[in-house]
C-alpha cells in the first residue's frame, strides 16, 4: 500500500470541514516520505443545466460567490448552472429537480445524468454529480431566486445557448460545472448553436 500511518485533525467545522491529513506516502522507486495535506468539503452536491431545444435557450443563474470576489473578478458574481448541496437521504436526481425549483423557479420531473466529477481533487472531496434537463415555459412556477433562509439571491437568466457558448470565450463563464454542461450540449448536439 502507498499510503499508511494516516491521522487527520479538524482545522474549522465552519461551513464545510477543514482537515489536516498527515501520511507517509511511498513512491514508485520505493522512497517514503511523510506528507501534509489540507482538504476541504461538506456534502457532495450537484450541478444541472435546463435547456429548451425548442427555443435555443439555457436558463443560467447569476449569484454573488465570495471566492469570485476574493480573486478580483466581476466583483464576484458568477454565471452558472443550477447547483446544491445533497441532503440527507436524498438521491442527486431528486436534488437536481428540488434546485431546479429553488433557484430558478422551473418544476421539472426528470433529468438525464451526464457524469459525476471532482472539480478540484487537489484540496475539496466534494464530488459534483452533473446533469442536464430540458424545461419549457409551462414548467415555471414563478418561485426561484434561491431559498432566503439559506441568504441566496439568485437571478434567473434565461439566454441563447449560442450567447452561453461565447460568454465561456469572453470569460463572463468561469464556472467549470458551467463550462463542462454547455459543452456536453454542444458535443451531443442536443441544442444548435
Amino acid at each position: 500500500m502507498k499510503v499508511k500511518n494516516v491521522t487527520s485533525k479538524v482545522i474549522s467545522n465552519f461551513w464545510g470541514t477543514l482537515e489536516r491529513i498527515n501520511f507517509d506516502f511511498t513512491f514508485k522507486n520505493g522512497k517514503s516520505v511523510n506528507l501534509t495535506h489540507e482538504v476541504y468539503g461538506k456534502s457532495d452536491g450537484i450541478a444541472i443545466l435546463l435547456y429548451n431545444s425548442k427555443t435555443q435557450n439555457v436558463l443560467l443563474t447569476k449569484q454573488f460567490r465570495m471566492p469570485v470576489y476574493v480573486a478580483g473578478i466581476n466583483q464576484g458574481y458568477s454565471i452558472e448552472v443550477v447547483g446544491g448541496a445533497i441532503d440527507t437521504n436524498e438521491t442527486p436526481e431528486n436534488t437536481a429537480i428540488r434546485e431546479t425549483e429553488e433557484e430558478i423557479g422551473y418544476k421539472i420531473s426528470k433529468v438525464k445524468k451526464v457524469t459525476k466529477s471532482f472539480l478540484s481533487p487537489g484540496i475539496l472531496k466534494e464530488k459534483v454529480h452533473l446533469f442536464i434537463g430540458e424545461y419549457s415555459e409551462e414548467q415555471n412556477t414563478n418561485n426561484g431566486g434561491g431559498v432566503s433562509e439559506e441568504n441566496e439571491e439568485i437571478e434567473v437568466l434565461e439566454i441563447p445557448f449560442s450567447k452561453a457558448l461565447q460568454m465561456i470565450d469572453t470569460e463572463e463563464i468561469i464556472d467549470a460545472r458551467t463550462i463542462i454542461l454547455l459543452q456536453y450540449l454542444k458535443i451531443n448536439e442536443l441544442i444548435s448553436n
